[in-house]
């Protein structure tokens, strides 16, 4: 009798993107993802893991539950966490509710925690705020 075969663990890495290769386009797995070489344009998608290994170098928009950088990458994260490993150059925009910054990783651009209130602070009283010292050259 046949059976339909069980799905994989979404924390399987099935996807590989190997040293050697280059890739374009649009990629969606239901299982982890990692890339060892580069990705020049397009979009990453699963609802598991992202993996940039040491040598990836990816230019593209990552929809994934955590995406792991030890490589370049230039582009958007849509993510529920994101880790920057040391060694690894990060450029764009990144929106996700959990964030780690290693030692020795680098992020030029912006970071939006969601699920983290936008609204600042409501002003206090004016009656309640402590008066600011003046202090003059003399004084110094």
């Amino acid at each position: 009798m046949f059976r339909r075969s069980n799905r994989p663990e979404p924390d399987a890495i099935e996807v590989i993107i190997g040293p050697r290769a280059t890739y374009n386009g649009v990629l969606r797995s239901d299982t982890s993802i990692r890339i060892d070489g580069v990705m020049e344009s397009g979009l990453l998608e699963t609802p598991a893991n992202v993996i940039l290994t040491e040598n990836s170098r990816v230019n593209a928009e990552i929809r994934a539950r955590t995406v792991s950088i030890r490589g370049e990458f230039d582009g958007i994260i849509r993510a529920d966490r994101a880790e920057l490993l040391v060694g690894c150059h990060v450029s764009g925009i990144l929106y996700v509710k959990s964030f780690l910054l290693d030692d020795g990783a680098t992020l030029d651009g912006e970071l939006h925690m969601q699920g983290v209130s936008q609204t600042p602070p409501p002003p206090l009283p004016e009656n309640s705020r402590p008066p600011i010292p003046y202090v003059s050259a003399k004084d110094e």
